[in-house]
């Protein structure tokens, strides 16, 4: 397994190889690779699994006029070998890689056909003139590709992933809008050969990419016939027997034993359903009879499985039942994801995937990989049986409906009968549903119409009425593509190389070849490996009706992540995107944490997983917040140190002081005084202007009211905050701006009107409103006061808490300015104290400046003029304080 990139149109530039090389090392840390020739450059990273001694590539054939670069296993490499013997051939390595590239020689692009295996490739035929780009059957391995030149000067870059395209410089980041509003409004991806980067394609299960390297012109077609083998296959219909099923499972079980291939350590997945637990005891069966290939596992089977106790998504009892079954040859890792961890990786899993995803459940997949990169080095997992043997409780729908499209009425009714309780317990969920009046969410309310209105045309729909034929969708294009997208990024972040032996090309044919009832028969799904398992498997696993599989609680865990979750809804880069309706979504999310509404999280993972994508891949990367990069003796960007006042004629100097975020736990007076004497340390150092600037003159600390308030416990999340309608209503005619939020938001409008009460915020609203007519500012907060006016609303251009939660005024401000100066004087050189004139408390924004408190001897009028133009930062500066001298 490995990783591979290139390019066509480009003489040789090793640097834009190595730049590539560097985004997919851990695909591949066990060695690196280059080639270029004329206007074709390769890079490889090599994951060594078979023949590690050799193997290395690019390789080159005898010749060296064929180059290549492959990301895969091919399973029947051995079985092709001797055939390629036989014709004259011979080899000096052991690997597949070997194999690949001599079958390419022989065989030309019909080779493809021949693997059974899975891989993403890419040949340099100098004798051809030819760059060849190939995707294995199903698409198990990746292959992205891109146009990046012009057309008279074409060019293509290609990678297993998409970071190496994007690492070249060479392509314009652009979000493909239409993909995302299919994914935000359909829950789907994968399904098409474009990706959510506009530009940026990917070769769909069974293509090619031929370009003609003298033209830099390319074509894409399949290479095989496999989707229309399956279906014609399924019209041969074989009856369901015992001969059937014996066939079945010796089929499977060497698959399975092909994956075992390997020089290095190999584990298998255990999620404890059906298709993980067919391939343990397989394996188990095998190891039992010594059967060949089975020493990669060394002593025993190492199985990894993801648990979560206590939880309605936990499958521990099934994988013990494997387990104990197994006992003597397995060894069991259990792995027990929490949301505080999922929160840790939550960056690292996107930035993983690199498209979103329809659901949070692949983290679970995520964490089990990384535990058994540390034991194996290959893993076995059961992706493809749901989609090749209807694991899914749609797929009982679409067989009913083929039943009643052939008038197979008899055949129906008992189907029905025997799938009664699987149908009885989705009536009951949906009836349950209405009954206890919880509002499903739409994804369609939160969506801004401006964005929705250019993909109305856009549709998505499944094969109704045939089971098969469902089937094979699935397998291409619906289902399948994003469940091996996981699987293979999931397993090569942790270097580890991910096997699925359900995927067997010659079994999935032989399945196919079958009548409908080896896939679901008597209300059973997945019939054939049931009994072909039967025996192998404990009844509990065997007899299983519901379906679980790698997936995360979600539900429970967006609950207690509320806080990161509130923390992105209300980000300011969140509230600008072009897609949703910020406030839609944020009353949406609060109807689900009170449980006014069905829990339908996958619709909030949807919207969160675009926003944290778009900052991993799209925007500029944010000024981060902390005491570092900036003097306490420079202003603010865009800030002056200077000021006059026209209150009293006077300039005073102005020193807005970096802290550390304030939180709630923050000891204020401590804090305040170790930066103030941070200030006065550094002066000797500081130079001449400054020195003169401080000597010598009156001088005032400045402090925000937030971190008073916030210190004080003033500062309420808010979840905890229950808004009512009046609250929601009224904050909708505050405008919102740049410099606050203020009672512009539900929350903060609603803790106003506990302030002073309903009647009285109605009642400044009107004069408000007879104000401006007027031509009078500021008569709202006049009659409520200014205490009113210091509540800050969450705000996502904050920092820390603030970003959550709406705060109160301090209480008591002059007093805390009165203890603060008093400290002040205490704590710092006589020269300095003696000159020290008091503290000031400031609410300050952009739009206005309102002194809370104060101990000076200044008037508010001087104080407010002093802070006209908001020297201090309000945001990711994290100068919640200054020091003021005067000048004159």
């Amino acid at each position: 397994m490995c990783g591979i990139a290139g390019y066509y149109g480009y003489s040789a530039d090793e640097a834009m190889l190595k730049a590539m090389s560097d985004t997919i090392a851990h695909r591949g840390p066990d060695g690196e690779g280059f080639y270029t020739k004329d206007q074709v450059g390769f890079a490889h990273r090599r994951l060594a699994i078979i023949d590690v001694a050799h193997g290395q590539e690019p390789m080159f054939s005898q010749d060296g006029k064929t180059v290549l670069v492959y990301n895969g296993e091919t399973y029947n490499y051995l079985e092709l070998r001797a055939e390629l013997e036989a014709l004259g051939r011979s080899f000096v390595t052991n690997s597949d890689t070997e194999v690949v590239l001599q079958a390419y020689e022989e065989w030309g692009e019909d080779a493809f056909d021949k693997f059974n295996g899975m891989f993403g490739l890419a040949i340099h035929d100098t004798k051809l003139n030819k760059l060849v780009l190939a995707r294995d059957h199903f698409g198990i391995k990746p292959l992205y590709f891109a146009s990046a030149g012009t057309p008279d000067s074409p060019a293509l870059l290609f990678g297993s992933e998409i970071k190496p395209l994007l690492a070249t410089g060479k392509l314009e980041k652009k979000v493909n809008e239409r993909i995302l509003y299919r994914y935000l409004q359909f829950r789907i991806h994968d399904e098409e050969a474009a990706t959510f980067f506009e530009g940026i394609d990917k070769l769909m299960p069974g293509e090619k990419l031929v370009l003609d390297t003298t033209t830099g012109e390319y074509q894409i077609s399949m290479y095989t016939r496999f989707p229309e083998e399956l279906k014609e296959l399924a019209k041969i219909g074989t009856p369901y027997s015992k001969e059937v099923i014996d066939e079945y499972r010796r089929r499977f079980t060497e698959g399975v034993r092909l994956r075992l291939q390997s020089e290095v350590p190999v584990g298998t997945a255990l999620s404890g359903g059906l298709d993980s637990s067919a391939v343990v005891v397989t394996i188990n069966k095998l190891m039992q009879e010594q059967a060949a290939a089975t020493d990669s596992l060394g002593g025993s089977q190492q199985t990894f499985s993801a648990i979560f106790p206590n939880s309605i998504n936990d499958e521990e009892k099934y994988a013990d039942a494997v387990l104990d079954l197994c006992q003597g040859n397995v060894t069991s890792h259990k792995i027990l994801p929490k949301p505080s961890e999922f929160e840790a990786d939550l960056l690292d899993f996107v930035r993983t995937q690199e498209e979103p995803i329809i659901s949070s459940g692949p983290y679970a997949q995520y964490q089990v990989m990384r535990e058994a990169s540390k034991h194996v080095t290959v893993l076995l997992d059961g992706q493809g049986a749901d989609e090749m043997m209807a694991g899914y409780i749609p797929y009982y729908f679409a067989y009913l409906r083929q039943m009643k499209k052939h008038g197979q009425y008899s055949k129906l009714a008992k189907e029905m009968l025997s799938s009664s309780d699987i149908l009885f317990r989705l009536a009951r969920f949906r009836i349950f549903g209405k009954l206890t009046a919880k509002k499903s969410l739409s994804i369609s309310s939160l969506l801004r119409k401006s964005f929705t209105s250019q993909y109305k045309n856009e549709r998505f729909s499944n094969v109704p009425d045939n089971l098969k034929l469902r089937l094979i969708d699935d397998l291409f294009h619906k289902s399948l593509p994003s469940v091996l997208r996981y699987e293979d990024k999931n397993t090569m972040r942790f270097s580890l190389e991910g096997r699925v032996p359900f995927l067997d090309k010659e079994v999935v044919k032989y399945l196919f070849s079958l009548s409908d009832e080896s896939i679901i028969k008597g209300g059973w799904n997945k019939r054939i490996l049931r009994d072909a398992t039967r025996g192998l498997l404990p009844a509990m696993i065997s007899n299983r009706r519901n379906k679980i599989g790698f997936t995360t609680p979600e539900a429970e865990w967006f609950v207690s992540m509320k806080e990161k979750l509130y923390e992105i809804f209300l980000s300011s880069s969140f509230e600008a995107r072009p897609y949703w309706d910020n406030d839609a979504v944020i009353y949406a999310f609060e109807e689900y944490l009170s449980g006014k509404s069905a829990p339908n999280t996958m619709v909030f993972w949807r919207l969160l997983n675009t926003e944290l994508w778009l900052r991993e891949f799209f925007d500029e990367p944010e000024i981060k917040a902390g005491i570092e990069g900036k003097s306490d003796y420079i202003p603010n960007a865009d800030k002056q140190l200077d000021i006059t006042v026209d209150a009293d004629g006077k300039t005073y100097r102005r020193y807005p002081l970096r802290t550390e975020v304030f939180y709630k736990e923050t000891d204020l007076d401590p804090a305040i005084l170790s930066y103030v004497k941070r200030f006065a340390d550094g002066l000797p150092t500081a130079g001449e202007e400054h020195l003169k600037a401080t000597t010598g003159t009156p001088w005032y600390l400045f402090i925000s009211e937030k971190i008073v308030a916030m210190t004080q416990g003033r500062s309420i999340p808010v979840w905890d905050i229950k808004v009512s309608a009046a609250a929601r209503t009224l904050s909708r005619f505050v405008v919102r701006n740049p410099g606050g939020i203020g009672l512009a938001s539900p929350w903060s409008m609603q803790l106003a009107i506990e302030e002073v009460g309903l009647p009285r915020i109605l009642w400044a609203s009107f004069r408000s409103v007879i104000g401006k007519f007027q031509g009078k500012k500021g008569v709202f907060y006049e009659v409520v006061g200014h205490n009113i006016n210091a509540i800050d609303g969450a705000a996502g251009y904050q920092v820390g808490t603030s970003t959550h939660s709406v705060k109160y005024a301090p209480k008591d401000p002059d007093g805390v300015a009165r203890r603060l100066s008093a400290k002040v004087r205490a704590a710092l050189p006589e020269e300095l104290a003696k000159n020290f004139a008091g503290t000031a408390i400031m609410d300050a924004n952009d739009l206005g400046v309102v002194v809370l408190g104060h101990d000076t001897a200044l008037s508010k009028e001087v104080l407010e003029g002093i802070f006209k133009d908001n020297p201090q930062g309000q945001t990711t500066e994290t100068t919640p304080m200054s020091l003021v001298f005067t000048q004159n």
